[in-house]
């Protein structure tokens, strides 16, 4: 029998927009343009200057006038007169008259009287006389000046990702520095008396903190910086550890102590400390114990602690508000389509995630259900997530998807 879920509970989607309503991106900060790669520009640029600045060759080889080559061809060349040679960034200036050539090299000004570039293949040359083997038609070879960017066009908009490829035409456009957003520092807090780090040594009943570092995994993949703590179940202790994460960074993440038991102390905390609570508890599954709210003017997601439920919650609700902070215009996974293999059922009043496969094709990729008995195992292997979104009761096999990208 399908569970529905208490009132109390709100939806997934009412969650997120919930979310990133509550979140504004942090100050904005002056960066050196070869410092900036994965950051979000909070500005909009233009181009400084033309790129190429003037009419340049794009090719090593001879320029000509285009009507004295109109006829070559390799059993009758045209034999030019070379005047002289230019190269990239050269200040020698060169006249092509009728029956003569200058030798260019890639990234060189095109001589005045030139209107085209014989490449240099269709050439046999001395030291006075180029022979020319084919005909070369206005404009060929020849790059036009501002063709790449020209003076004062915008070519990066506020809130665009900085690729490298966008970084290459700032720099083309004559920008030296960009104002970015910056990004946050995030303090991720493992709860529980039984979470131990990595390399401690582990006691009958304890487990290692392995969300605390999958969640640290994903917060570095977005070039966030975070500091990483684990408290024991005690009220004194948790105000403290907030209250001092608070203070040294831009938004405070928990795992564990979500739900309702008797030491699910997170909410009681928070509480107790003036949190501004927006929602806890989300018609979305695995990760219903998700909570989220303010604390001094920081983001605070409370998470639940099993593998599961705390990375769902992480991905679906977290992470977007942290890339709203980065300055994300879109903040949240990439999304592909793909056609499911397999039937899915979902739940009428609850959102669904499956962790998967996408596994591409010569056609459309294709999207496999993780299906091993281990959950930690579905969630490292997996590259996908797939959503079922509330009102949906069944994805059938075939069915076009969106698969929300892990990689």
């Amino acid at each position: 029998m399908k569970r529905s879920a208490p009132k109390k509970y709100i939806g997934f989607q009412t969650a997120l927009e919930s979310t990133l309503r509550n979140i504004k991106p942090l100050d904005v900060v002056e960066m050196n343009l070869a410092e900036s790669i994965g950051f979000i520009s909070a500005e909009k640029l233009q181009a400084c200057v033309d790129s190429p600045s003037v009419d340049v060759s794009m090719k090593d080889g001879f320029a000509v006038n285009s009507l004295d080559v109109s006829e070559a061809t390799l059993e009758n060349p045209v034999c030019l007169k070379l005047v002289g040679i230019s190269g990239a960034g050269q200040k020698d200036r060169f006249n092509v008259d009728p029956g003569t050539s200058v030798r260019i090299m890639t990234g060189a000004r095109i001589p005045e009287g030139a209107d085209a570039i014989v490449a240099e293949e269709y050439t046999a040359n001395s030291p006075e006389i180029v022979s020319v083997y084919k005909h070369a038609e206005p404009g060929r070879n020849i790059l036009a000046k501002a063709s790449d960017i020209s003076q004062d066009e915008i070519i990066v908009q506020d809130g665009c990702f900085l690729t490298p490829g966008k970084i290459g035409l700032l720099a083309a456009g004559g920008i030296e520095s960009v104002h970015v957003y910056r990004r946050p520092r995030v303090a991720l807090i493992a709860t529980g008396d039984e979470v131990v780090l990595p390399g401690q040594p582990l006691s009958e009943g304890n487990i290692y903190a392995s969300n605390l570092f999958t969640l640290n995994a994903w917060c570095r993949r977005f070039g966030m910086f975070t500091g990483l703590g684990i408290v024991p179940d005690r009220e004194d202790m948790l105000k403290e550890k907030l209250l001092q994460m608070a203070l040294s960074h831009d938004a405070l993440i928990t795992s564990g102590g979500a739900w309702t038991g008797d030491r699910d102390l997170m909410e009681k905390v928070l509480n107790v400390l003036g949190w501004k609570k927006v929602y806890h508890h989300v018609r979305l599954g695995p990760g219903k114990a998700v909570g989220f709210g303010m604390l001094n003017g920081k983001p605070v997601f409370i998470l639940p602690g099993g593998p599961p439920s705390n990375l769902v919650a992480f991905l679906q609700l977290a992470l977007p508000g942290l890339l709203k902070l980065s300055g994300y215009l879109r903040p949240g996974l990439p999304q592909v389509t793909g056609i499911l293999d397999g039937t899915l059922e979902g739940q009428n009043d609850w959102t669904q995630a499956i962790f998967g496969y996408l596994q591409h094709r010569r056609k459309d990729p294709i999207f496999r259900p993780a299906t091993s008995v281990s959950r930690l195992k579905n969630m490292s292997d997996a590259n996908g997530i797939l959503l079922i979104p509330e009102g949906v009761s069944t994805y059938r096999e075939g069915e076009v998807v969106v698969i929300q990208m892990l990689s």
